[in-house]
């Protein structure tokens, strides 16, 4: 397969040196960058306070299943499909000399691994400990605020998988152009979800299920791989090495490098609030050490893994039509339902739009009718995900100003539970 570089997100192509020199002098980058340190200065702010204190949702699960929620949760579609259309451009110096720091591999792991889970952990932690303090996510003008953000950044989801079928599906239509049968896969998928946010006992099944087929998908490339290459065990292996171009050059993926690093965080962003507030439900009673370490470092092992076996593929030249990008996309569909069903249930939960006011007929032909409109809302280009990415920012630094204002001194009076305080795991089989 021809690995074509395309700038999917944007529909626009790689900004050279030029452009970026430009762009950093943007307001929308000034806040961006402001934004990056706020959220990894209170991380640390965090981590020292806060350290031993002991975060429980209110449907708490236990670890692997919270590790699994937070995955499925927290990636969609461009986790699978976006890669091979990548690394091509980071390779590519000339047009895009900021990548000559590291590897395309190293590249692509830090627009997706480590330290840009640090935005869920802070929103994860502030959710299970501080906003039942705090209260700020109930002010009716963040409320709305806050569900716009939800709904927008769902839609955007379906979006994308219905925008890169075309290259993974190309057997179905020219390779480039949305057909029916990608509107009908992107509609099936949103149903889906929206009946499966019927019902919270449906989410520990499909996050589970989602993280074996992901990790059954990367088996499989990982065995075919091998199979195609002579000493193809010491060539992955030297691969994967690359995976150290990131960790040696972690800090310049603090603040944005470009245009498309600066989408990458924007969209980040537009997740972190939504993220937070979902998986914070699940927490199960680690501390916040330990949901520092289950937040970044965990994800990031199958992440890594990941890039490096569609890397090899890339590298060596090794053909994905067929069976592989069948499995992909479907792995990569099981991603967006996971997605959409936790944002459907966490926006409808918000705006008290639930099953049980609503009746299960109103509620799933609503939500489908919402989701469907917002795609192609997006596909329209009515609507910019960096416009929500900047939004959720300005709620970061007005909830800051909010608890020093109003609710410094209890915030700072936390501290953490009694050892032998009771973690009930049993709440999330009698939830709706």
């Amino acid at each position: 397969m021809v690995c074509r570089y395309i700038h999917r997100k944007t529909g626009r192509s790689r900004p050279s040196n030029n452009k970026k020199r430009a762009t950093l002098e943007k307001p929308m980058t000034a806040w961006l960058s402001a934004g990056m340190l706020f959220t990894f200065l209170a991380v640390v702010f965090i981590l020292i306070k806060w350290g031993n204190v002991r975060c429980i949702g209110n449907t708490p699960v236990r670890t692997l299943t919270f590790i699994a929620i937070l995955f499925t949760s927290g990636l969609d579609v461009g986790l699978i499909m976006f890669p091979l259309t990548e690394f091509a451009g980071y390779a590519d110096l000339q047009a895009s000399p900021e990548y000559g720091f590291t590897n395309p591999l190293a590249i692509e792991f830090g627009f997706w691994g480590f330290l840009i889970w640090a935005f869920y952990f802070l929103t994860c932690f502030y959710f299970s400990v501080i906003e039942p303090k705090v209260g700020f996510f109930e002010l009716p003008l963040v409320k709305i605020i806050n569900n716009i953000v939800i709904i927008g950044t769902c839609a955007f989801t379906a979006y994308l998988l219905l925008a890169n079928l075309p290259w993974y599906l190309p057997q179905v239509g020219d390779g480039e152009t949305i057909v029916a049968s990608f509107y009908l896969i992107v509609f099936v998928a949103i149903a889906i979800a929206v009946y499966s946010s019927t019902s919270l006992r449906y989410v520990r099944f499909l996050s589970i299920s989602t993280s074996l087929l992901f990790l059954g998908l990367i088996a499989v490339m990982w065995g075919g791989a091998m199979l195609s290459t002579e000493n193809g065990a010491v060539e992955m292996a030297k691969t994967l090495a690359l995976l150290g171009g990131y960790f040696g050059n972690i800090h310049e993926f603090v603040l944005p490098m470009n245009d498309y690093h600066e989408f990458y965080l924007f969209w980040w962003f537009s997740w972190s609030i939504m993220i937070g507030q979902f998986t914070s439900r699940f927490v199960g009673g680690l501390t916040t050490w330990q949901l520092f370490a289950a937040m970044l470092v965990v994800p990031s092992i199958p992440l890594g893994i990941w890039f490096s076996v569609l890397y090899y593929y890339h590298a060596n030249g090794l053909e994905t039509a067929g069976f592989y990008n069948l499995a992909m996309v479907f792995v990569g569909v099981t991603f967006v339902i996971n997605s959409l069903d936790s944002l459907i249930r966490l926006y409808t939960d918000n705006l008290k739009l639930t099953v049980a006011r609503l009746g299960k007929v109103k509620y799933i032909l609503g939500n489908i009718a919402v989701m469907s409109v917002l795609t192609l809302l997006f596909k329209l280009d009515f609507l910019q995900i960096q416009w929500v990415g900047a939004l959720v920012i300005g709620l970061f630094f007005a909830c800051f100003v909010y608890i020093l204002a109003t609710k410094l001194k209890p915030v700072m009076q936390i501290k953490a539970a009694e050892e032998d305080e009771k973690v009930d795991y049993s709440k999330i089989e009698l939830a709706n």
